[in-house]
């Protein structure tokens, strides 16, 4: 990790309100944008956790290739509306939702065609910023949105930083997997000073971990040695129940309450909790 800037400067600050005075839910993009680190993953299963004790929760796929709508056992192809309709032609997002088969998750799915929504972004005008209108006043009828962003740092991940409050980010426990961090860590204060004075790193959880092995525990070491309290204590194990989940439509939660990776996702979320909401869970 070569990279001068000081991580405490990005940590989430807890509390943004409504208009109301009253604090409104939270947007949190899920961002990496290297491939592979249990990205989409995370987004649907920390959704799915933080849904399971009581917080309504809007699961925002803006993804092109849709893993976060199969994941939950939509079928993306079937719905009229979703994130491409939101973003490109300002359709609202309650007309996009879709009600999952778990109590208080929803989901706005992604369709083939967000695939071509880069190319399009560049031809409107104020861009950056049409998710963060689209969501404007609905946030305060949630208590989380999770935006699964796509791994690239384009427009489409973009809008999903100047929408959000934190970026919660996923970093798989091996060297290769740290060679983007820094260059996400510039890129989330570029739009902290161009377009989005309150963004922050929510937290850094460590995805594959595998106790058994050296590399993860020195890259863990490595990661906590430079970000400190902003990596989560709670780490993702490699588990073979959460690679199978999806293939069956399912946040591993609904698949296997019990196994090792379900009960890290719960863990996060009450981790998550605790540092949005200074909650004991």
């Amino acid at each position: 990790m070569t990279d001068n800037s000081s991580p405490e400067s990005s940590v989430a600050e807890v509390g943004p309100v409504s208009k109301t005075g009253s604090r409104r839910g939270r947007i949190l993009a899920v961002a990496n944008q290297k491939g592979g680190v249990g990205k989409t993953t995370t987004a649907i299963n920390l959704s799915t956790a933080l849904a399971a004790v009581g917080r309504r929760v809007i699961l925002f796929d803006l993804d092109p290739q849709g893993n976060a709508s199969t994941g939950v056992g939509v079928d993306r192809n079937a719905a009229k509306t979703g994130s491409y309709e939101v973003l490109i032609d300002g359709a609202a997002i309650a007309d996009a939702i879709v009600e999952t088969e778990v109590p208080n998750l929803s989901l706005v799915p992604a369709s083939i065609d967000l695939s071509g929504a880069e190319l399009e972004l560049v031809e409107i005008e104020n861009r950056e910023f049409r998710l963060r209108s689209a969501f404007d006043g609905l946030a305060d009828d949630y208590g989380y949105i999770l935006i699964d962003c796509p791994p690239a740092l384009g427009l489409l991940t973009l809008n999903a930083l100047v929408a959000s409050d934190g970026v919660l980010v996923p970093l798989q426990c091996e060297y290769l997997a740290l060679e983007g961090l820094s260059q996400l860590v510039r890129t989330i204060e570029r739009v902290r000073d161009g377009f989005n004075p309150g963004l922050a790193i929510q937290g850094i959880v460590l995805t594959m971990f595998d106790a058994r092995n050296n590399l993860s525990n020195l890259v863990a070491d490595d990661v906590r040695g430079y970000f400190g309290e902003v990596v989560y204590k709670t780490h993702i194990p490699r588990n073979v129940r959460v690679s199978e989940a999806p293939s069956h439509g399912k946040p591993v939660l609904l698949y296997d309450f019990q196994c090792t990776g379900a009960q890290a996702y719960m863990h996060l979320a009450g981790e998550v909790l605790r540092r949005e909401e200074g909650v004991n869970q």
